[in-house]
């Protein structure tokens, strides 16, 4: 399974775990991956062309012809054998696997790996063409080996720094995960609010006006007593 798709199903798995009260807290968003780098695909191709390169040297070899014991022989043959099946067989698809995906940690590593066994056993053949066999076959394989190793190395150095980009994005999602479940459990601790509502009408107060007294006299209020016209003297 390859690493990122771990990533998000840790990622899925956790955030899924969260209580629905966490959806809202603001938390900090993951940083895109590196884009591929350009010369990743042009080591390859290189890595490709010294592979196929090398195992049309080494088929042309006539080691039973090398100055060397018996025993020598055997060893170096052997040895070409299986160059040409990792050549021919394990190391183009580990290319076209870490071509389609150069993001892929685990694809990265398998080329990673095996090109350090391919390096370790045609540095070895190729030193014992150099001291048994012809000159020109030990220059032509040097070559090719020359740039397996740039190659290796230059891949090791890719790993390096998509490893360190990797971690980046697990300590992201860690403390985003973290924030939220401390947001939610700062929810589920605080006590709910309660609203009170008052739908009742306050009474409407009655207002009743007062009766004016009546005077002495019978009559009402000298505002509303209706005045007599005072009698002419005869």
């Amino acid at each position: 399974m390859r690493l990122r798709f771990r990533i998000s199903v840790l990622a899925v798995s956790l955030l899924a775990a969260l209580p629905m009260r966490a959806q809202n807290p603001a938390v900090p968003t993951l940083a895109a991956g590196p884009a591929a780098s350009s010369s990743i695909s042009a080591d390859l191709d290189r890595l490709q062309s010294a592979a196929s390169q090398a195992n049309v040297d080494i088929a042309h070899m006539r080691i039973e012809k090398w100055k060397a014991d018996g025993a020598s022989k055997q060893q170096a043959q052997s040895n070409a054998d299986s160059l040409q099946r990792n050549l021919t067989s394990a190391l183009p698809g580990l290319i076209g696997n870490f071509r389609a995906a150069p993001h892929d940690l685990m694809a990265g590593f398998k080329l990673y790996r095996n090109l350090n066994a391919l390096y370790d056993v045609l540095a070895s053949f190729t030193e014992s063409a150099g001291a048994f066999g012809p000159k020109n076959d030990y220059e032509a394989l040097a070559q090719q080996l020359m740039v397996i190793d740039s190659v290796r190395r230059a891949i090791g150095d890719n790993l390096e720094n998509l490893t360190a980009s990797t971690e980046t994005e697990l300590n992201q999602l860690r403390t985003q995960v973290h924030t939220m479940q401390q947001a939610a459990a700062a929810a589920a601790a605080a006590p709910p609010k309660k609203v009170i509502v008052d739908d009742t009408e306050p009474a409407k107060k009655t207002t009743h006006k007062k009766k004016p007294a009546p005077s002495a006299n019978g009559s009402t209020s000298n505002s509303q007593a209706t005045s007599q016209p005072a009698a002419k003297s005869q």
